[in-house]
């Protein structure tokens, strides 16, 4: 791909293009583009194809369709760094590796998420993806402006406990 400056692409053609392309843009050197809204991601060590297939592997791993991807970009941040190049090097070869095997160019062409976990499974053993899995759990789920989506209000304590901030107020039961 060429790279913005000598594509000449503004902010806003560039996320135009990129709504037409698919979920992800990957447009140039260390820069990943959102379609569908008004963020970016820039990488310095590991390849934006590489950050993509850990994004769309994140949103694989813990489906939350209500979730904008900027809150699963800012969970896989982390890594894009020096100490983890080694492992995203491997882990997404293999990854990619074990999509070929079901007969696909790469784990990103999987245009199913059916057949996206499928891949997953056959690698859900190694130590990147079991890395990867136990890193969202954290880089995910504690961002506080993702919480409102799941209902959760948040620590309790210095409001005085549960009992008294929403403990009855469950209206599924």
């Amino acid at each position: 791909m060429e790279t913005l400056k000598t594509q000449g692409l503004t902010r806003r053609a560039l996320l135009g293009r990129a709504a037409s392309a698919g979920a992800l843009a990957i447009a140039g050197v260390g820069f990943i583009a959102a379609p569908n809204a008004a963020w970016a991601l820039e990488v310095e060590v590991i390849t934006p194809q590489q950050m993509a297939t850990i994004l769309q592997m994140a949103r694989d791993i813990y489906p939350h369709d209500q979730v904008a991807d900027r809150f699963y970009a800012i969970a896989v941040k982390g890594y894009d760094s020096d100490a983890n190049k080694a492992l995203v090097d491997a882990g997404v070869a293999e990854l990619n590796a074990a999509a070929q095997a079901m007969g696909h160019a790469d784990y990103l062409s999987i245009g199913w998420e059916e057949d996206r976990v499928k891949v997953l499974q056959t690698v859900e053993a190694t130590v990147f993806f079991q890395t990867v899995r136990a890193g969202l759990v954290t880089g995910l789920y504690n961002q506080k402006e993702v919480w409102p989506i799941f209902g959760y209000q948040g620590e309790s304590f210095s409001e005085g406990g549960y009992i008294n901030r929403g403990f009855d107020d469950i209206d599924w039961l």
